[in-house]
């Protein structure tokens, strides 16, 4: 009886071990070492775009609807790295102290407001809110808002109390998946972009509405006129401008890579 507790015992053990040797290593520490790797993205972002490139030099590039799906996988061992705006990176590395992000930028972008080729005039008077946002520190209010240890959550957004909301609705295609630009709280999508885009709302007289879709189906909601614009951390990129226009950029960000500590 008591070899059969001491080799269960020992199965219990050698199982253990096997399970935490189970994740493989981390081999990724630079953008050098992308070249045959499994990268995770979130479908159709500009991570997706970029890491598609290293396809030829024989990488595999696995595509999640969502960006906390690509990193659950990097956990689990399932992929090598995954290749993602630097905000949400750093909130998906507070939450999950196994993993970081690798020190040196893998891209700098700028973020736009896609909006149809057709709608010149709503184009023209958004630029022309995204200057005055600019000019008197609203825009930059509201980024350090979400962004930065100091100010986080401190200084909401909040409409002015006289704002004539006559010219209609700001009908917004957005993927509530992209904190700090997007998110859900409270059943409300909010973020950068949220509060961003509500302040543009605001000087245009429009109401804004916000619908939550999957990133890839934004251009399309926006190409058919179900969507007036669409704002979900949207990099410009000479693809995407085939098939939309964009606004001026509103913020600069940057692809990171994200990879486990170990």
């Amino acid at each position: 009886m008591k070899r059969l507790i001491s080799l269960f015992l020992v199965l219990c053990m050698s199982a253990a071990i096997l399970s935490s040797c189970s994740v493989k290593k981390n081999t990724v520490f630079s953008a050098d070492d992308l070249p045959g790797k499994k990268i995770g993205v979130q479908l159709g972002t500009t991570g997706d775009i970029y890491a598609s490139d290293y396809e030829e030099e024989g990488s595999k590039i696995e595509r999640y609807n969502k960006g906390a799906d690509a990193v659950q996988a990097l956990k689990q061992g399932k992929n090598d790295c995954v290749i993602i705006d630097n905000e949400p990176a750093k909130v998906f590395v507070e939450k999950n102290k196994d993993l970081k992000i690798l020190e040196e930028p893998f891209e700098v972008e700028d973020y736009a407001i896609c909006i149809d080729k057709k709608n010149t005039e709503l184009k023209g008077k958004i630029n022309a809110a995204l200057a005055q946002l600019k000019s008197d520190g609203t825009l930059e209010r509201i980024i350090s808002n979400y962004i930065g240890d100091d100010t986080k959550g401190k200084t909401p957004y909040t409409s002015p109390s006289n704002v004539a909301r006559t010219n209609g609705e700001l009908k917004m295609a957005t993927n509530a998946e992209f904190e700090p630009y997007e998110f859900m709280k409270d059943n409300k999508v909010v973020g950068i972009d949220a509060d961003m885009a509500q302040a543009v709302a605001d000087i245009l007289g429009m109401e804004l509405k916000i619908e939550n879709m999957e990133f890839d189906s934004i251009i399309t909601s926006v190409q058919s006129g179900k969507s007036d614009i669409g704002v979900a951390g949207m990099t410009v990129t000479e693809d995407r401008k085939k098939n939309v226009d964009f606004t001026d950029s509103y913020t600069t960000a940057t692809q990171v890579i994200i990879v486990r500590v170990k």
